[in-house]
């Protein structure tokens, strides 16, 4: 039976984890730990493991990443496509060994093996005194790229909680040791505070958060969910929105960093204008490294008509004991 965290309260205060019923949780965190460590190389090969187990027995989010493959890359062999599938689960293996790193040791370690580009993008942006929302996606490194994102400049960032409380206040403490604020999914009022500081705030955009304020705007020639919340949020704080990305090298052990110049005439005052435009950034720059983006959503879950039929599996509904 599958435990239900949700009802819990978001806590950070390690003492309200003392109960034996965390102590699974916390036995993975050890590991965590543990493993961040090791020397990157090892961690690299042990992610890689993790992959190709996740890949072989994660029958359901097998199907949805090549699902989304086989749509969103019609251009290669169905062995191509089947090659992808399998590295995308390699780099995501290598982004959850990854974790520990962000979390528990210092990223100022591997500014030797980081490469910054276009960092006079973001610095040019926040010399406009409104703030910068750093328009960024799931990539596999994710928690890692953010950390060493940090080491260069200084930012906040909003997250979507853990489903686990424990491992929420893991994250959340670890997020605040590298960024100035960490803010809720929901905490707007602190999002433009921010702003209004001349802040810069992580933001991504790039998921599937149902039909409320949405557009359906092509991402890979695919009329896909896109919420308008970005063109909402520049209009009112009149912040400039700054694409970046950040990625593993796959020829040795080291990451890299991009900045881009902020987008321009934005908003437009056309949502679907907006929302292509944003599409096409966060597109163009997983092209670079497929593999190392989060395939394993189901990022085209909601369609333009309601009844149009689903591009992925139904989940199965499980059977009352």
């Amino acid at each position: 039976m599958k435990k239900k965290y949700r009802k819990l309260p978001r806590n950070t205060d390690y003492s309200a984890y003392r109960h034996p019923r965390w102590w699974p949780t916390w036995l993975g965190i050890g590991a965590m730990w543990l493993i961040a460590q090791l020397p990157l190389r090892f961690q690299w090969w042990l992610g890689k493991g993790i992959g190709l187990l996740a890949w072989k027995f994660a029958s359901s989010r097998r199907a949805i990443t090549e699902t989304n493959i086989r749509l969103c890359f019609p251009e290669l062999t169905e062995q191509q496509q089947a090659a992808l599938v399998r590295k995308a689960f390699i780099a995501n293996g290598i982004g959850a060994i990854e974790l520990g790193i962000a979390w528990f040791r210092d990223p100022a370690k591997l500014t030797r093996i980081t490469r910054v580009y276009g960092l006079e993008h973001f610095e040019q942006a926040l010399a406009s005194g409104h703030g910068v929302l750093l328009l960024g996606g799931h990539y596999s490194t994710l928690d890692l790229g953010g950390s060493l994102v940090t080491e260069f400049i200084e930012a906040d960032v909003m997250q979507r909680d853990h489903n686990n409380p424990l491992m929420n206040a893991v994250m959340t403490r670890a997020r605040g040791r590298r960024y100035g604020t960490v803010l809720g999914a929901r905490e707007l009022r602190g999002l433009f505070r921010s702003l209004k500081k001349n802040r810069a705030v992580w933001y991504a955009t790039d998921q599937d958060y149902g039909r409320k304020d949405i557009v359906f705007a092509p991402f890979f020639n695919i009329p896909t969910g896109t919420i308008t919340a970005t063109s909402r949020i520049a209009e009112r704080s009149q912040c400039k929105v700054v694409p970046f990305s950040h990625f593993r090298r796959d020829d040795r052990p080291g990451y890299e960093i991009y900045f881009h110049p902020a987008l321009e005439n934005f908003p437009s005052g056309d949502d679907l204008e907006d929302a292509t435009r944003i599409n096409a950034v966060i597109e163009q720059e997983i092209r670079k490294a497929p593999d190392q983006y989060l395939w394993m959503h189901r990022r085209f879950k909601t369609r333009p008509d309601p009844n149009d039929p689903g591009f992925y599996k139904p989940k199965r509904k499980k059977k009352k004991s």
